[in-house]
């Protein structure tokens, strides 16, 4: 069994190293880039300034940048932890979702973005310009795009409730003729 490493040194200063457990550790001088690849077919890529990528043999892949955010991609989609503990995911249809440090959370969709807080109340702004507020006890507040209070329920009654979904659908069916 052969113990030793096997190295080979380039006239352009890069540097090969082959390790006996078969890991291969490339140096690229010009860069000052290390590249190590494992025999399970994993690919680390570590780069001058700390930053991390990291290439898994099922086409995922992991970015660690100097700052401690990981971002991890996967299936066309985009997972992003930040060290204050916010996670942004982005799905292959373009949607984000953002869960703040806070407790607040954020859907960006084509149709809308809305916020989610932590006592209940839901903010939704429409491609319209069209702004809905919901409070946990109950009251609606609709906006249309100009700001204009155009509905400030207390409490909905359940025929109202089902109207007020038509008014949604109306916001989204405006937005389909943009």
């Amino acid at each position: 069994m052969d113990t030793k490493t096997t190295i080979i040194r380039f006239s352009n200063g890069d540097v090969k190293k082959i390790k006996p457990d078969q890991r291969v550790i490339y140096y690229h001088a010009n860069a000052q880039t290390t590249c190590t690849t494992y025999p399970d077919g994993l690919e680390v890529v570590q780069f001058p300034n700390k930053q991390t990528e990291k290439f898994y043999p099922d086409g995922s892949k992991e970015i660690v940048f100097p700052d401690g955010t990981v971002k991890h991609l996967k299936d066309g989609q985009e997972e992003t932890l930040f060290p204050d503990g916010t996670i942004v995911r982005v799905e292959r249809n373009g949607d984000k979702t953002i869960v703040l440090s806070n407790g607040q959370k954020e859907i960006h969709t084509a149709q809308f973005k809305r916020r989610e807080y932590p006592d209940g109340t839901i903010k939704t702004v429409y491609c319209s310009g069209c702004q809905e507020t919901k409070y946990i006890s109950g009251r609606v507040k609709i906006k249309d795009e100009a700001g204009n209070i155009i509905l400030d329920e207390k409490q909905m009654s359940p025929q109202h409730a089902a109207s007020h979904g038509k008014c949604q659908l109306q916001f989204f069916a405006k937005t389909d003729k943009n």
